[in-house]
């Protein structure tokens, strides 16, 4: 199954890049978008300048994927991202993007694109393939696993304009 997530931001590329390698926005945004779950892992490698990788593991409750596949997870899902991001170039920043939700056989893989808009703004593009190897219930396993993926990015994106507008500051 093919999963696209397209996200924006009310600020230039260099400075949305430079929000996700800071350590500190990380962890602040995870915790933030982690609707009833716990943040295990959040860290950065790298820097801006030339490249840099995020990883995040966090755990979540078993509510964030649908009632007809949650015998297959138990009681809470433990979703392990990471992304690894190119240098800049131009007003362009491309990376690569895994995710594991583990105790389940279904990992992501794919892209992650930072673009400009022509206001200024920031478009953040995720493309990837869901793969569920789950004999008979695949598809639906599947499903349910971009939904909570397109959840949790929808919900970081949120976090991180609260960042750039300020809010961490703030508390």
């Amino acid at each position: 199954m093919h999963l696209t997530v397209e996200l924006t931001y009310p600020a230039a590329v260099d400075e949305v890049a430079s929000m996700l390698a800071d350590e500190s926005s990380v962890r602040w945004r995870a915790r933030r978008s982690t609707a009833g779950g716990t943040v295990e892992a959040a860290d950065v490698t790298g820097s801006v300048e030339h490249g840099f990788t995020v990883a995040i593991r966090r755990t979540l409750p078993v509510d964030t994927i649908p009632h007809h596949v949650r015998h297959l997870v138990g009681d809470e899902v433990e979703v392990r991202q990471i992304e690894a991001w190119e240098g800049p170039s131009g007003e362009r920043r491309v990376g690569t993007v895994a995710i594991e939700i583990v105790g389940a056989p279904v990992r992501i893989t794919g892209t992650v694109c930072l673009e400009s808009l022509p206001d200024g703004g920031t478009r953040e593009v995720y493309e990837g393939d869901v793969h569920a190897s789950v004999p008979l219930f695949g598809s639906a396993v599947a499903e349910a696993a971009a939904g909570a993926v397109r959840r949790t990015l929808e919900s970081d994106a949120a976090a991180a304009r609260e960042w750039l507008a300020g809010a961490a500051s703030e508390g």
